[in-house]
């Protein structure tokens, strides 16, 4: 297999077989750890205003010299309080899935007995180093916003000082701003495909901190694509379910809580998000697996796994991808 041949349809299809061959264990792990995030994405705004997040734009705006009456609304402690646990339970939730899959997806590749209590022990031992990830790439990632940010600034305050004026009113000025936002949102998904494996890289190589987002960026050379492929899939289509969904509720809430009209669609909507967040989990893991053969990586770790069971490890051609060949 080249890298040519490689592509999303292929990286989606071996990760749907490979749920499907475990999926008793897969449906537990999604029961488990998957299922409250699905709720959650439910559950948290029917109890929470977002009254937090719009107290702290209108306290930005206040400060701002263009517009300088805006009033305050008054924000209840509680709002964030309830938003910052929420945040915490979903990046614990999301770190639990990630280590929890992706080693089931891994020792599962290699024909290995799947147990939940194996992928729960997994969690215990990636948990730090994923926490220490993630927080590391936070930090690089408020790096460049602050740099960006300082940078545009300056250049702001550059054109005051020469004496220009700035027409707020005038039609560029949008487009100047939409341009600079489009430039940000490419630079940021550059990074997400760069740091695509990087949880995977914990995961299974038991690296930690900066070095699994630089081993990410090492071992996703060549699939960038595919990686970038996969994260708009499944981004569009968990971002399309909670769309449809969001805008279909309020419709369905003036029917009453307990009533067909909202439980259906809360059932389907549950389902299906717990189903993909599930899906591209395992197809990260999948896109790993294939980016460390095409780097020439599985053949010893075959070798050692299946020793006894074949008798030789040829490649095919001049490709990295071993041809695994049975005893008969």
């Amino acid at each position: 297999m080249s890298t040519a041949s490689l592509n999303l349809c292929l990286v989606l299809s071996d990760a749907k077989r490979m749920i499907k061959a475990n999926r008793s264990h897969f449906l537990a792990l999604g029961l488990l750890f998957v299922l409250p995030l699905s709720l959650s994405a439910i559950v948290y705004p029917s109890f929470s205003q977002p009254a937090s997040i719009m107290f702290i734009y209108n306290r930005l705006l206040s400060s701002s010299t263009l517009v300088p009456d805006v009033e305050i609304s008054p924000v209840d402690n509680s709002d964030v309080i309830f938003t910052v646990l929420y945040s915490l339970f979903v990046l614990l939730l999301t770190l639990f899935t990630s280590a929890s899959i992706t080693h089931s997806t891994w020792n599962g590749f290699f024909g290995r007995p799947l147990n939940i209590t194996s992928s729960v022990k997994s969690i215990l031992v990636s948990f730090f180093p994923l926490t220490v990830t993630y927080i590391v790439s936070l930090l690089i990632l408020g790096l460049i916003i602050f740099a960006v940010g300082s940078l545009a600034a300056l250049m702001y305050d550059g054109i005051l000082f020469l004496g220009a004026q700035t027409d707020f009113g005038n039609v560029y000025f949008p487009v100047l701003v939409v341009l600079l936002a489009v430039l940000f949102v490419g630079v940021m998904i550059y990074i997400q495909v760069e740091w695509f494996l990087a949880c995977a890289v914990v995961v299974v190589e038991s690296k930690w901190g900066f070095e699994p987002l630089k081993r990410s960026s090492y071992l996703v050379k060549g699939m960038k694509w595919i990686a970038f492929s996969i994260l708009i899939y499944f981004a569009l289509s968990i971002g399309f379910l909670s769309a449809f969904y969001s805008s279909s509720v309020p419709s369905y809430i003036s029917s009453g809580w307990i009533s067909w009209e909202f439980g259906l669609p809360t059932v389907l909507f549950t389902v299906f998000a717990t189903a993909l967040l599930l899906y591209s989990v395992v197809a990260t893991a999948v896109l790993f697996i294939y980016c460390k053969a095409l780097h020439g990586e599985l053949a010893l770790e075959m070798v050692d796994e299946f020793a006894p069971q074949y008798v030789r490890l040829p490649f095919d051609g001049d490709e990295k991808v071993p041809k695994v060949v049975y005893v008969v």
